[in-house]
């Protein structure tokens, strides 16, 4: 059934019930109160640092904005683009532009104006939800955006060339609009990107959102009493598609607008939170303030947590160790996957494999794996080969790419360009990648955007960027830079030059050195990695 079904039931069967909540922790520095106290006020209101949502409300709300897209002519199968920063509204408006027959297009809160105006173009988004944190990306495009789609402001003070969305929704009606939704109606586009720039846009069906619901509630053994903590941004397939768990169950969830681990603590604690899931860099900072004795387990409620589960970048062995010293009654899970098959779980560790951390673990529920040659034949188990997957929640396609398409999708089999191997229990452990992409601290990292970026330089002759290792972030950004003949550059003036660049963008560490290209031209970065991973290895052992 489409995944707008699963609301609606909630609304009927529990739609007195809480839904969601949003925790902002800046305001509850004003406001402070110990998870005692907490439970005897329970506020609502928005200038407050806690806000919730009944299932009734949530559905009426987002029946309120299907059925404003509707009489503004919106119809099924255009895109609605989506631009928020995590919030009470976001999900709502996700479920609305879907309740329209509308296909949803989350963008990622990081994209500058240029990239915002590409993905919108790529998408043939004809609406634009936005929220006050974009406006001055949204400002530079304005101009030649309204003449085409409708700008819908999601704060207060709406700029003159943008609607307001709070006044248009509420002069909606919250009956459920009739419009009907099939399993096989395209239901979200969501993007992603190797290493040659741009983003890619992924189309997924409804009938891919709705098995990744109950893929989620099935790997985690998701019940109505549960409680997710949602932290990662909601554009995301991981975080959405980990709180579609709680929409299959019907059970509560809390938006946490922060990362830090006194935030999270708190926030377990005085919400009663049941499960987490939590990015490499955020698990090692609460371990961090742990052994620092800067919190203390003894000051939060915490007995009712039973779940910690990481995705996104491979996960240390080590930490899950360190964390269970802390946290021995938790179970444990890694999550692999890609916006491409609906977000994580085509791959995942299962709650009870904690022997085997290191391993991204075994097919998801309903999914098939196999490892390839170059050739597309399968490797003996133990060799190293492409991982392949297929599954309900294979993508349709990269939408206006069919050459791209291709080059991915082979009889059903989604190439994922990560290199693997399978042990002699079935389980799959990440070897490398064969696409440049870094990620850091779970974010994708385009090497060419940040090489052309330096290029511009008078100073740099060649450039490239690699990921190196990284103990927290799991990789980092390092930029060979070749300075021009005569020339001299400095690390400060090369910081510097990057401060336009958006901040996640920044190369972390500078090397100058001559950059490596092979025959045809190419930067051989299998080469420089081999040289410069090798090297910072044996910084690290000199200075242990």
């Amino acid at each position: 059934m489409p995944i707008i079904d699963l609301l609606e039931r909630n609304h009927k069967l529990y739609g007195d019930e809480v839904a969601l909540v949003e925790i902002n922790p800046e305001l509850r520095e004003e406001q402070r109160v110990t998870w005692k106290e907490y439970e005897l006020i329970q506020p609502t209101s928005s200038a407050f640092y806690r806000r919730q949502i009944t299932w009734a409300v949530f559905d009426e709300k987002a029946n309120r904005v299907a059925n404003m897209l509707i009489e503004r002519g919106i119809r099924k199968g255009q895109k609605c683009a989506v631009l928020l920063m995590n919030c009470l509204e976001w999900l709502p408006i996700y479920f609305g532009i879907l309740k329209a027959g509308a296909v949803a297009v989350p963008l990622n809160f990081r994209f500058t104006s240029e990239e915002i105006d590409y993905c919108l173009k790529l998408a043939d988004a004809d609406v634009l939800f936005y929220g006050p944190e974009f406006i001055g990306r949204i400002e530079d495009i304005a101009s030649h955006l309204k003449k085409k789609m409708l700008l819908y402001f999601v704060g207060d003070s709406c700029p003159s060339y943008a609607e307001d969305y709070y006044r248009q929704a509420s002069n909606a009606s919250s009956m459920p609009p009739i419009v009907l939704v099939e399993d096989t109606d395209d239901g979200a586009i969501y993007y992603s990107s190797g290493t040659t720039g741009f983003p890619k846009a992924i189309l997924l069906k409804h009938s891919a959102l709705s098995q990744s619901a109950r893929m989620e509630a099935i790997h985690h053994e998701t019940t109505k009493q549960d409680n997710f903590l949602c932290i990662p941004p909601l554009y995301h397939t991981g975080a959405k598609m980990h709180w579609f768990g709680s929409l299959y169950t019907g059970s509560r969830a809390v938006i946490l607008k922060g990362n830090s681990p006194k935030a999270i603590l708190e926030s377990v604690s005085t919400e009663g939170c049941t499960i987490v899931w939590l990015l490499v860099p955020w698990a090692q900072d609460i371990l961090a303030a742990l052994d620092r004795g800067e919190l203390k387990l003894e000051d939060y409620r915490l007995s009712q947590w039973r779940l910690m589960h990481i995705g996104a970048q491979p996960v240390p062995p080590s930490l899950i160790k360190r964390w269970l010293e802390y946290f021995p009654n938790h179970k444990y899970d890694t999550n692999y996957g890609l916006s491409e098959s609906t977000g994580p779980g085509c791959v995942h560790l299962g709650l009870g494999n904690v022997h085997k951390v290191g391993a991204i673990g075994i097919p998801g529920f309903g999914w098939k794996t196999k490892i390839v040659d170059e050739k597309d034949v399968p490797v003996t188990p133990g060799d190293v080969g492409e991982l392949c997957v297929k599954g309900p929640g294979v993508m349709v396609e990269y939408y206006h790419d069919p050459k791209a398409t291709a080059e991915v999708l082979k009889d059903g089999w989604l190439h994922t360009g990560d290199m693997a191997r399978v042990d002699e229990d079935g389980f799959i452990f990440l070897v490398d990648r064969k696409k440049d992409v870094i990620i850091s601290g779970g974010e994708n990292l385009y090497p060419v955007q940040i090489e052309s970026f330096l290029a511009a330089h008078k100073k740099i002759h060649d450039v490239a960027v690699i990921g190196l290792p990284d103990p927290r972030l799991g990789e980092i950004a390092a930029a060979i830079i070749q300075v021009k003949e005569g020339e001299e550059l400095t690390e400060d003036e090369v910081n510097q030059f990057c401060v336009d660049l958006p901040r996640y963008k920044r190369p972390r560490k500078i090397i100058f050195a001559n950059v490596i290209r092979n025959a045809t031209g190419k930067i051989d970065k299998p080469k420089l990695r081999a040289i410069y991973c090798g090297e910072r290895l044996v910084e690290k052992q000199n200075q242990s």
